[in-house]
C-alpha cells in the first residue's frame, strides 16, 4: 500500500475555520447521489482504491482529542533527582518547529486521511450514471473503462442522518493495458488523491483492520466480491 498522501500538523485558513460549518453543509446539499467503483486489476489481482484528506474526519478527530484527558506525568523513582530533564536537542536534520509540533493543538494530517472506493458526484444530468462512473475511474484512478465494462452491484442510502445521500456502487475489471494516466483526481476541485493498491490475498484483512481508516464501501464491496467473484476466478481473498 502507498504511504500518506498527507503528514505532520495541519493549518487550516482563517477563512476556512471560519465558514467550516457552512462549506460541510454546501457539500452535504450536493452530495445527494454519488457513484462508487470497487475496481479490480485482473493483471496484478489487486484493488484498486484512493486515499484522500477528509477535512470532516480530520475535525472529527481534532474534537475527539480535545475531549480526551491530559495524561498525567509519571512519578519519578524513588531516590530520582526532582530536578527537570533539560529539554531534548532537535535531532541531525530536524528543525527547532517540528520538534515543536507535538505541542501544536492540531492533529496531524494523516488523522484525515482516509480509504475509499473511487467515487464521485452525480453531477452531470446528460449523463448516465455508468458514464459518470468511467469519468470517475479515468481522472481518480487513471484506468480508461469502457462503459459497457461496469458492472451494477446495488445501490443504497448512505449518511442517512445527515444528507440521505443515495450511492450506486459498480464493478469494474481492468488490467495494465487499461491504465493511461496516474490518476490523482482534479486538483482544480479541490482533490488530493493517491492511488493504493490492495492485494487481493489481503482484501479481508484489510476490510476487518479498524486501525486501517476506511468507508463501509471498502469493507461491503469485498464482501461482494468474496461472494461473487472470488468463486468464479477461484481465487482467495484469504478467509
Amino acid at each position: 500500500m502507498g504511504g500518506g498522501v498527507c503528514s505532520g500538523s495541519l493549518e487550516l485558513p482563517d477563512e476556512v475555520q471560519a465558514n467550516y460549518e457552512k462549506i460541510l453543509w454546501s457539500r452535504s446539499v450536493d452530495s445527494n447521489f454519488c457513484v462508487s467503483v470497487l475496481i479490480f486489476n485482473t493483471s496484478s489481482h489487486c484493488f484498486i482504491l484512493v486515499k484522500q484528506f477528509r477535512p470532516a474526519v480530520f475535525m472529527c478527530e481534532w474534537e475527539r482529542n480535545k475531549t480526551q484527558p491530559p495524561q498525567s506525568a509519571e512519578k519519578p523513582e524513588e531516590g530520582a533527582s526532582e530536578a527537570a530533564a533539560p529539554a531534548a536537542e532537535p535531532q541531525e536534520g530536524q528543525s527547532a518547529a517540528e520538534g515543536e509540533s507535538s505541542s501544536s493543538p492540531w492533529p496531524p494530517a494523516a488523522a484525515g486521511v482516509t480509504y475509499e472506493l473511487c467515487a464521485g458526484l452525480v453531477d452531470k444530468p446528460n449523463l448516465s450514471l455508468e458514464e459518470i462512473a468511467r469519468q470517475e475511474v479515468l481522472e481518480e484512478c487513471g484506468y480508461d473503462v469502457p462503459v459497457a465494462k461496469l458492472k451494477r452491484i446495488t445501490s443504497y442510502r448512505s449518511g442517512v442522518g445527515v444528507t440521505g445521500a443515495k450511492q450506486t456502487m459498480f464493478y469494474a475489471e481492468v488490467s495494465d493495458d487499461n491504465c493511461v494516466s496516474a490518476g490523482g483526481g482534479e486538483p482544480g476541485e479541490g482533490e488530493l488523491i493517491e492511488v493504493v493498491k490492495v492485494p487481493l490475498h489481503e482484501a479481508m484483512t484489510f476490510a476487518y483492520d479498524e486501525r486501517i481508516p476506511k468507508t463501509m464501501g471498502v469493507i461491503f464491496s469485498f464482501i461482494w466480491f468474496h461472494n461473487n467473484m472470488s468463486p468464479k476466478y477461484k481465487i482467495s481473498t484469504n478467509v
